[in-house]
């Protein structure tokens, strides 16, 4: 009988449940939930949880699981009941769509480096860009590559571009796209995306107390300000 996911090793301390290789909103909730369910579940040994796409990576301690569980085979094996367990009895919720984060972003060309880029690739119109980026309402998929770099998707397949083929100094707020995805750089940082714009917004802060601002599962919604919006919500 063919499974709807697959369960692998990643080394001999790590392992992964794989729901499918795509962008989708439905396995993206449902590892969320099996991601909540172990963090309610935990096993002896288990140090930490990483949620994708479509999949789930749990990290673990080999010597100290297999000390508190000695009738299993392998750890592998134990993490893998653990995995399928964790899909059968968690529940996908569908997130609140009305609670959306709006964020400004300024497209001038002195932000969106890559814009006129677009323009000439795409054949449409700046207007156009910015009206296809700021019209649609972006889940966050996933976190990661730097510290509150949030994954948004699906942007409209009019936008679709892929990465640069050398990364470039790209500084904290740009926005970007890179396939189907758009995301928002947090640091000063070298980066491949296609910049079309920058948030005066602060989406990472080591210090603070909830250092991330976006989470996976919130729901995104970009506006377009001017120079002068930006210079002022910066100062802020």
């Amino acid at each position: 009988m063919d499974l709807p996911y697959k369960i692998f090793p990643l080394g001999d301390a790590a392992a992964c449940i794989d729901l499918g290789n795509r962008i989708d909103a439905g396995l993206n909730r449902k590892v969320i939930a099996m991601n909540n369910w172990l963090r309610r579940n935990p096993f002896e040994g288990l140090k930490d949880t990483v949620i994708a796409y479509s999949s789930l990576s749990i990290y673990y301690d080999p010597i100290n699981l297999r000390n508190k569980n000695k009738s299993v085979s392998t750890a592998f094996e134990f993490v893998r009941q653990n995995l399928e367990t964790a899909y059968q009895e968690s529940v996908a919720i569908e997130e609140n769509n009305n609670d959306i984060i709006r964020i400004p972003v300024c497209y001038s060309n002195d932000f969106g480096i890559d814009m006129e880029f677009l323009v000439k690739e795409k054949n449409i119109s700046r207007e156009e860009i910015i009206h296809l980026h700021t019209s649609k309402i972006y889940r966050v998929y996933m976190i990661g590559f730097l510290p509150g770099f949030s994954y948004l998707g699906q942007i409209d397949e009019k936008l679709m571009m892929p990465r640069k083929l050398k990364p470039v100094p790209v500084a904290a707020g740009n926005v970007g796209i890179a396939g189907s995805q758009t995301g928002i750089y947090p640091l000063d940082t070298p980066g491949g995306w296609q910049i079309i714009g920058r948030t005066p917004l602060k989406l990472f802060e080591a210090n603070a107390a909830c250092p991330v601002v976006l989470g996976i599962g919130n729901q995104v919604q970009f506006y377009e300000i001017s120079k002068e919006e930006f210079e002022k919500i910066n100062l802020t």
